[in-house]
């Protein structure tokens, strides 16, 4: 009995040790840095925004990027993802008109960016900006050093002749157009009255006071109507001071950083694993306001109170990670975004690409909605009338065009596709026949077949799951149409005229910028791999496993033929080279985990731990490309955790080597799923031997349905590959 009793005080202090082993969610903040990646190593850096997760209210101070010290001013919002922002606010120490053109010099040293605060200091004009965001509103402080002139300045970003007003009640309001025809509105309330001077469609306020006054803007943004401006107002502020705001937003996002729970590791590891979760959770954003939304997809207010509705996604960048993460983390969240995609396409007939608050800002190529419906469907994420959501899918798949950055109804280029199964060329000189096509993103002819077959793919799948027999099988057979532009004696996809001949480029180098007269942003060596959907068909083409796995060891070895500064010249996007790998770029993401299907899963484990430590540093150059707004980042966030979504709409993971020791991910039904990688560190990443819930795991891969069922993935961790292990 009392070695009974000595045992089971053991078992209470390991268990005790086990639930304390874990940091708090809050204690997961410190490792949140929106100034990582603030830098662009050739184009988009990422912006420090602050906000609610998924919420309408978004700011970061505006200027080029980190290193850039003037700030231009401060805006109310950033409407959408940069697309541009809604009015603007700064402080002023003069009344010289020029004041509102004025850039001011912000000390970048004494800056604070946290997801639910920021504070900066202007140097010129010796003022302390605070901020704190809400849902749909927010609040400003500005504290004035000194005694000079104290003012600040009201003004659009996007001028549409609205103006400035004070009210009677001592209130501020003022309406300004985004994009050519969505109005935005905004109430707001200073805590010390001014005096008031209007200039055009600006408004300056100048205050009394001493040094060390504070002077604080209160303001609520909607896009439905003053009125509506002001209840946001007196819905979430009345009652709320800055630091009850301040605090709501960090409590706000301890929960979603809470979710994930991680040992081990190094300081800077954490700190990009966390910072990339918190950029997972920018967008999609809700703009629902009591139980209405302004749409642009139809130019009309609803009043559907019964789910949210929710703009600015660029579902290119975002299908292929970031909605696989939300569909663990938060399925709810996730279906009420799909549904608001159905919703989208009853209003404008399309299903969209890339919806923001204006409509569908077509960009790139494809319909990968297609891709992302299908996906969530099958984790049994349904879209409250899928019936629908498969309309959607099927009009865009037979009747809209497929140029790249175009909408609309389907032209003779499509007319071809459908005809030959494949997007017709030009040849290297010849000038555009038809005047649809964008001077600039050209007819990405390979890209978009390639593209394409995975659309049509998505869509026979989801035929399937209806019970559409007739569909399942037409669409299937187009998803083959990839193999049209297989050539099997370069092993390359490369382009056709419309006469059937190949035009043989070098697919190193040739098609205009970012080679989109063929592919798009990247070369012929990334768009090899473009058929995530029919891997073991692409293994055929290659002539088998060996020979596949050797085209992929080339890719990372391959040169480029050129110096770098040649090549960037004309791919600017495909950044975070190694060989012809492009890390920079969405294309790229599942690459490193193709390796899983060839006889070495543990060049897989190489592969993505060398990528995860060479391009997503904890500074501000710690993002190799165009971050997009969550779709980089949830490759961080799935690969440090071991595990990435390599074909959405194959519920299924292919596994990779964990940068933790240890993971646990709580999940919104109750259960949590554990990643256990013992031993692990920068020497040990290759997995020995694995187990998932106590049983031998031989292969590298498990399902979706084992994840949300909760359990354990345990890895035995050293430091040279088992080259036996997961090759069944």
């Amino acid at each position: 009995m009392l070695k009974l009793f000595f045992a089971c005080l053991m078992m209470m202090g390991l268990a005790a040790s086990a639930q304390t082993s874990y940091r708090s969610p809050e204690d997961n903040l410190e490792y949140v840095d929106p100034t990582i990646g603030n830098v662009g190593a050739l184009l988009q850096p990422t912006r420090p925004t602050v906000q609610l997760p998924h919420q309408l209210i978004r700011m970061y101070p505006m200027r080029k990027d980190f290193i850039d010290d003037q700030v231009t001013d401060f805006p109310l919002t950033i409407v959408s993802h940069r697309l541009g922002q809604a009015f603007s606010i700064k402080p002023c120490r003069a009344t010289e008109p020029e004041s509102w053109a004025r850039p001011m010099a912000c000390d970048q040293g004494a800056e604070v960016t946290r997801p639910w605060y920021y504070s900066g200091y202007l140097l010129d004009e010796d003022v302390t900006v605070e901020f704190a965001p809400g849902k749909k509103v927010g609040i400003y402080r500005f504290a004035f050093g000194g005694a000079r002139l104290r003012s600040i300045l009201l003004g659009e970003y996007n001028p549409g002749g609205a103006k400035w007003q004070s009210l009677a009640d001592g209130a501020v309001a003022a309406t300004e157009v985004y994009h050519g025809d969505i109005p935005v509105y905004v109430y707001g309330r200073f805590n010390v009255q001014g005096t008031t001077q209007a200039a055009g469609d600006r408004l300056q306020i100048t205050f009394p006071g001493t040094a060390g006054d504070t002077v604080e803007f209160r303001y609520a943004i909607s896009y439905i109507g003053p009125e509506q401006a002001k209840r946001n107002f007196h819905e979430e502020l009345d009652g709320r001071d800055f630091a009850a705001l301040r605090s709501a937003g960090e409590a706000a996002w301890a929960r979603v950083m809470g979710q994930i729970q991680v040992e081990g590791g190094t300081e800077a590891q954490k700190r990009s694993f966390y910072s990339a979760l918190y950029r997972c959770n920018e967008r999609m954003v809700d703009i629902t306001e009591d139980g209405r939304y302004y749409s642009g997809f139809d130019k009309q207010i609803h009043a559907d109170g019964s789910r949210p509705f929710y703009v600015d996604d660029w579902v290119w960048d975002t299908y292929l990670a970031l909605h696989p993460l939300r569909a663990i983390l938060d399925p709810a969240l996730e279906r009420d975004m799909l549904n608001s995609y159905v919703t989208m396409y009853r209003q404008l007939g399309w299903m969209p690409t890339f919806p923001v608050l204006f409509g569908d800002h077509a960009c790139m190529n494809g319909f990968h909605s297609s891709i992302m419906i299908l996906d969530d469907y099958r984790k049994g994420i349904r879209a409250d009338d899928p019936v629908k959501a498969y309309e959607g899918m099927r009009k865009n798949a037979l009747q809209a065009t497929m140029l790249p950055w175009r909408n609309g109804p389907a032209m003779a280029l499509d007319s071809f596709y459908y005809a030959h199964g494949y997007f017709p060329a030009l040849p290297i000189g010849e000038s555009e026949r038809f005047p649809q096509v964008d001077s600039r993103e050209r007819r990405q002819a390979v890209a978009v077949t390639l593209g394409a077959s995975y659309d049509d793919w998505a869509v026979a799948q989801m035929a399937h799951q209806l019970g559409r027999d007739s569909d399942y099988h037409f669409f299937l057979q187009r998803s083959g149409n990839y193999r049209n532009l297989w050539h099997p004696e370069r092993r390359m996809f490369l382009p056709k005229d419309d006469k059937g001949a190949w035009i043989l480029i070098d697919p190193k180098y040739d098609g205009g910028s970012g080679g989109r007269d063929y592919y798009d942003e990247n070369n012929g060596w990334t768009y090899l791999w473009q058929v995530q959907h029919d891997i073991p068909g692409l293994i055929g083409l290659m002539g088998g496993r060996d020979a596949f796995e050797a085209r992929l060891d080339q890719l990372f070895r391959e040169d480029l033929g050129r110096s770098k500064y040649e090549f960037w010249n004309k791919f600017p996007d495909a950044t975070g080279l190694v060989g012809q790998y492009s890390m920079g770029n969405e294309p790229s993401f599942h690459i490193p985990y193709l390796y899983d299907f060839t006889r070495s899963p543990w060049k897989t484990q190489e592969r993505v731990r060398l990528l995860l430590d060479l391009w997503f540093k904890d500074n501000v150059f710690g993002i190799p490309g165009d971050e997009d707004g969550g779709g980089m980042s949830a490759f961080v966030v799935f690969s440090s955790m071991g595990f990435y979504p390599v074909t959405p709409g194959i519920p299924r993971y292919a596994i990779g080597s964990p940068v933790f020791e240890k993971v646990r991910i709580d999940l919104p039904n109750g259960k949590q799923f554990t990643i256990i990688a013992h031993e692990c560190s920068k020497t040990n990443k290759y997995i020995q031997r694995a187990t998932l819930n106590g049983a031998p795991l031989d292969t590298p891969w498990f399902t979706h349905e084992q994840l949300i069922a909760g359990g354990t993935l345990e890895l035995e961790m050293g430091p040279r590959p088992n080259r036996e292990w997961g090759v069944k």
